[in-house]
């Protein structure tokens, strides 16, 4: 039996997705992926400005007069969202885990494909793959994987990216689009990413909070990783540690940027306590221009 307090919670984020998908991504979604193909819908006569190369040389040719053939896009898609729910999410201190960003943002994407009648999926992982939900369509269905996110409480204690990557390239075979959700508190990756991204149109969201790179000069602070759980007692009144922790943080999300780009992949950023409405909605928009 699932709690009322999750249920309230899948009810809420049902309400403020939904009102998001319909008031500011309408249109945008549909826009930025591509169908799995071309159908041919209908022949008819040719108007001023229609393509020359669609005109029906057999039918122009048969009836004295121009034809073109007319084709629509086979539009339904299969979306996966590949998410990281190793012990590293919850935290937050900007009045929101980076797990409940991860909800909230992910039955966003959720809602959108829906709309467009698309098939939606869900893979959990931490340093093993923890749950699998087929692509179904639906509401209902959405609602599902929205409990899973806020509820499925995960057995492993680490992070195994590369993992989850081989788990999608064995069991999703037709082409999907996949949202890699993650803080990439992680290495060794980059081979399974070069894989996935060849089969399936992938799109890796990085999620982060601003206390994880930048710490306020409070004195001595313990900080504690819950997946090595490795303690370590530091100094934050010392602005050299300080310093070396923003310009490590600072280096390591470039290196991950400079690795999807070079690989032609398209990064969301998304932090904790700020709207991921902006971000998803500039990245719906470059890739619709790109179309």
């Amino acid at each position: 039996m699932v709690p009322k307090e999750i249920l309230s919670k899948v009810r809420r984020i049902q309400i403020q997705t939904q009102a998001i998908v319909q008031d500011m991504f309408a249109g945008q979604y549909h826009s930025a992926f591509k169908g799995l193909g071309m159908e041919f819908e209908e022949v008819r006569e040719y108007q001023p400005g229609d393509d020359v190369r669609a005109i029906d040389w057999n039918v122009t040719a048969r009836s004295g007069r121009p034809f073109v053939k007319r084709f629509r896009e086979e539009r339904e898609l299969t979306v996966f969202l590949l998410v990281d729910i190793s012990p590293s999410l919850d935290f937050g201190t900007n009045q929101q885990l980076k797990s409940e960003l991860v909800a909230e943002l992910g039955a966003t994407l959720a809602f959108s494909a829906i709309q467009n009648n698309d098939n939606v999926g869900l893979i959990l992982f931490t340093d093993q793959v923890e749950r699998f939900v087929p692509a179904r369509r639906g509401t209902r269905h959405v609602l599902r994987v929205i409990r899973e996110l806020l509820y499925h409480e995960p057995r492993g204690r680490g992070t195994d990216v590369r993992g989850a990557l081989e788990y999608l390239d064995r069991v999703v075979r037709r082409r999907s689009v996949v949202f890699l959700v993650s803080d990439f508190q992680t290495e060794a990756f980059r081979q399974p990413l070069r894989v996935v991204r060849h089969r399936h149109d992938l799109i890796p969201v990085l999620v982060r909070d601003q206390r994880e790179s930048e710490l306020p000069p409070v004195r001595y602070v313990e900080l504690y990783d819950p997946e090595t759980d490795q303690q370590v007692l530091v100094d934050t009144s010392s602005r050299r540690f300080r310093d070396r922790l923003r310009n490590w943080h600072a280096a390591e999300r470039d290196k991950l940027q400079t690795e999807f780009r070079r690989l032609g992949i398209d990064l969301i950023d998304v932090q904790t306590g700020a709207s991921f409405v902006e971000p998803l909605r500039r990245f719906f928009q470059k890739r619709g221009s790109r179309r």
